[in-house]
């Protein structure tokens, strides 16, 4: 059993937009993630290094400096976004995802 020192240092809470996309991030064998949950409205991320997102549940719309227009994403899709970029997310209802850091 973990006590809770421990488990503290693995898991990190992180909270954007005044509490509206919370995200708990963890590291594995194959790099850093997060999980996390963001309640409808529209955002802008940036990344340091290279994501993978995925949509657990719900949708996400997003656009990234590269892309034209914008595209929409649903529970099971998976999309990247380079490192040292931004992408704006628009999010119509609330929505869980998987963020994996990728190497640069």
């Amino acid at each position: 059993m973990i006590d809770d020192r421990q488990e503290e240092k693995m898991i990190k809470e992180n909270v954007y937009f005044d509490g509206n996309v919370k995200s708990l991030g963890f590291s594995q064998q194959d790099g850093e993630s997060t999980v996390g949950v963001m309640a409808p409205g529209q955002y802008t991320f940036g990344t340091g290094a290279p994501e993978r997102m995925t949509v657990v549940k719900g949708a996400l719309t997003i656009k990234r400096v590269t892309d034209a227009d914008w595209v929409t994403f649903t529970a099971g899709d998976a999309f990247e976004v380079a490192g040292n970029s931004s992408f704006d997310l628009q999010v119509e209802v609330a929505t869980a995802y998987l963020c994996e850091f990728l190497p640069a």
